[in-house]
């Protein structure tokens, strides 16, 4: 009688006849045979097997190339922006008031980053750090060279000493970040995305730079909920392609779950 197990796993690295070999014999024990090929980089979601001539192909289709998709998970950060906005402006008003009391210079800090398309467009933040920010970073870094080496593979610092008082709770607590909400309603951000980053930082995505710049950045993404700042910066890139290959609305649901957890939490935020 032939047995009811469902499946066996095998790794495919053997030869045409071996694989052929071994997929008849186990199709008279086994009801599912399943191989794995070495296609690492590759989706692993919306990908199904397809005949092409006579050959095996995989089929691969990434969801944000969707028209349809595309308008469906814009109109997810629009409606969720609008009534999202609502109910806590009444804490945004209360985080402008104390960033303007407690330091000078402005309540909002804006940054170029690299949007889709390649396109620069400015992202907005509570402002976190003192005025003459960048004077005192050179300073600092000449002074303590031991931390050029961290700035330079993470674009931040664990004791950054820009950073104001209220500032460094905004920043452990991601606060700072909601004036992006206006980045998500005007467009050039979208709730789930890849990490928006600076023109410096372009070359360190290599071959995965057209990717990115498909889709716009996002407030959360993989990269939040994965550790944050504690990841290093090729774990970064890695998990901005997943994102971006294997989009579907979940995964945008369960990213943004996730990071009210990490956000409580305050891992990797500084």
């Amino acid at each position: 009688m032939r047995t009811q197990v469902h499946c066996i796993r095998c790794i495919s690295n053997l030869d045409t006849t071996m694989r052929s070999d071994f997929a008849t014999g186990a199709n008279q024990t086994f009801r599912t045979v399943q191989f794995v090929p070495d296609l690492a980089g590759l989706p692993s979601d919306d990908v199904r097997a397809t005949d092409l001539d006579g050959m095996l192909a995989i089929e691969i289709n990434v969801g944000l190339m969707s028209k349809t998709n595309q308008a469906l998970k814009r109109a997810f950060d629009l409606t969720a922006v609008i009534l999202g906005g609502i109910l806590i402006s009444p804490l945004l008003l209360t985080i402008a008031i104390l960033v303007k009391l407690t330091s000078a210079g402005p309540i909002l800090y804006g940054q170029r980053r690299i949007g889709r398309n390649g396109e620069p467009f400015t992202i907005w933040k509570f402002r976190t750090m003192v005025q003459d920010a960048d004077t005192i970073l050179a300073t600092y870094l000449t002074d303590h060279p031991e931390l050029q080496a961290e700035w330079e593979a993470n674009h931040k610092l664990r004791n950054d000493p820009r950073i104001t008082p209220i500032g460094r709770i905004l920043r452990t607590t991601s606060l700072d970040e909601l004036p992006q909400l206006w980045n998500v309603l005007n467009g050039t951000m979208s709730l789930v995305g890849p990490r928006p980053i600076v023109q410096d930082e372009t070359h360190k995505y290599g071959d995965v730079y057209p990717l990115y710049t498909r889709v716009p950045p996002g407030i959360t993404g993989l990269w939040q909920i994965s550790g944050r700042n504690d990841t290093g910066y090729e774990e970064r890139v890695t998990l901005d392609a997943t994102y971006i290959r294997n989009w579907s609305p979940w995964i945008d649901l369960t990213t943004l779950w996730k990071t009210l957890a990490v956000v409580l939490a305050k891992r990797g935020a500084y």
